[in-house]
């Protein structure tokens, strides 16, 4: 029993570090894989992970958004981009990491990740252009605010996938120490 789960738990971090990538949660579901995994498997279980590891995956993930959160705000706002193209740059963005995973550029696994990291971008691009658009602003400072999107959304998710690293270096070191 102990065996599977810490597989599974294992497994599940995985995958949650590479949904990350297309804007999902996956920082937040490794806070909740380690939060059932805590519970589930006894203490004196050599491969246990401990509430305060748990802990750390919380105020972890909570970095995670505030730097994409930063990040992406900061790109619009520098370029003087509305509310609305910065809710539109997020539909987009979740979109096209969603399609780029798919669409995938032709090399096994990594391709998918670039291209749903770049779809990622062009899609918010795309969003926050149409946000702009829609809002009345002409097409260059559309534009603007839009390839501002595209580099806060990049920043964003470099920075907020490096914080995931280290989430999956403590959910797996926690139960491998």
């Amino acid at each position: 029993m102990n065996i599977a789960a810490g597989l599974f738990y294992v497994l599940i971090v995985l995958v949650s570090w590479l949904v990350q990538l297309v804007g999902l949660p996956g920082n937040w579901l490794i806070v909740v894989t380690a939060a059932l995994y805590a519970w589930l498997v006894a203490d004196g279980s050599r491969a246990a992970l401990g509430w305060q590891a748990v802990a750390l995956l919380v105020v972890l993930a909570l970095i995670g958004e505030l730097v994409e959160f930063l990040a992406g705000a900061m790109g619009a706002a520098k370029a003087g981009g509305s509310r609305r193209g910065t809710v539109l740059a997020i539909v987009g963005s979740l979109v096209g990491g969603i399609v780029g995973l798919f669409v995938g550029i032709p090399i096994p696994v990594i391709g998918s990740l670039v291209s749903a990291i770049l779809f990622g971008g062009i899609g918010a691009m795309v969003g926050a252009f149409l946000g702009e658009s829609w809002k009345g602003r002409d097409f260059d400072t559309s534009l603007q605010v839009g390839k501002a999107a595209f580099v806060g959304r990049l920043l964003g998710t470099v920075g907020k996938q490096i914080v995931c690293t280290l989430m999956v270096i403590v959910a797996l070191g926690a139960m491998l120490l």
